[in-house]
């Protein structure tokens, strides 16, 4: 009887020795929890409102050729039409479906648009990125191209552009000059822009091949393609002449939309 006795002590000793130990150490786990590094997760792509259209970005699921606005030979006063059809139905063409090609076993990413693609070229797969970057490229710049040219454009740009224009260069004519200048010492193919900036500044820049200034951070408001236009099959290595023809269908009404539709440019 004693012997029962002693053995149900020692089991009721033990296991309240037991109960203060776990006590006392669930603290030291939390602690330990809540004092570890958490596992890094992927930075977020930057936020960029729409750039391919004033009101929508481009879709990549899947990426479609945008019709032109307006007739081949309707630009003649700058671009030629044989020129124009070759540029959208060839050049244009096989940037879509060279960007369809390579995202077709990538559906997550067809999912995003092509704005967001070039943003974040880091989450594109490294097999592909290269292709994503060209093409995707091409397809977002030759989309924005196409409407910043009318069939009733030139002349001299008219409301807020016009204002902002005045004011951070001087005048549209020191403007003209010095986007031209820049476009004409860009090497090569290319593109010379005007885009505001993340201090909400309007800037000149350039920009190679297909690259679009949304991967520095810069939203694009007008371009201009310093490669096909400017080559062949009217100017034929006059670059400069191209460069100054252009004026003479800039569609300014298109281009303040995409100014006005921007706003002030929101943080990366």
């Amino acid at each position: 009887m004693i012997r029962v006795w002693r053995e149900r002590i020692v089991f009721f000793l033990t296991t309240i020795l037991l109960t203060i130990l776990v006590i006392s150490y669930e603290p030291v786990l939390i602690a330990e929890a809540q004092s570890s590094t958490p596992t890094p997760t992927p930075t977020a792509a930057r936020s960029f409102p729409p750039v391919a259209y004033p009101n929508r970005s481009l879709s990549a699921s899947p990426a479609q050729l945008p019709p032109l606005p307006y007739a081949y030979g309707a630009l003649g006063k700058a671009i030629d039409a044989e020129t124009m059809k070759l540029h959208h139905d060839a050049h244009h063409a096989s940037y879509v479906n060279n960007l369809n090609d390579a995202l077709k076993q990538y559906p997550d990413l067809q999912k995003r648009s092509v704005e967001a693609l070039l943003v974040d070229l880091n989450s594109v797969p490294e097999n592909i990125r290269a292709k994503v970057r060209n093409n995707g490229g091409g397809h977002l710049n030759h989309t924005i191209f196409w409407q910043l040219m009318s069939p009733e454009g030139g002349g001299q740009p008219s409301g807020a552009i016009a204002q902002e224009i005045n004011q951070t260069f001087g005048s549209f004519d020191a403007f003209k000059k010095q986007f031209n200048a820049a476009g004409a010492a860009r090497f090569g193919s290319g593109w010379v822009w005007l885009v505001r900036n993340p201090q909400n500044q309007l800037q000149i820049v350039t920009t190679a091949n297909q690259d679009n200034p949304i991967t520095d951070g810069l939203y694009p408001i007008m371009g201009n393609d310093l490669w096909e236009h400017a080559y062949y099959l009217k100017y034929r290595n006059r670059r400069a002449e191209y460069l100054n023809n252009w004026w003479n269908v800039v569609n300014w009404p298109q281009i303040n939309r995409r100014n006005l539709s921007l706003g002030t440019l929101r943080e990366r």
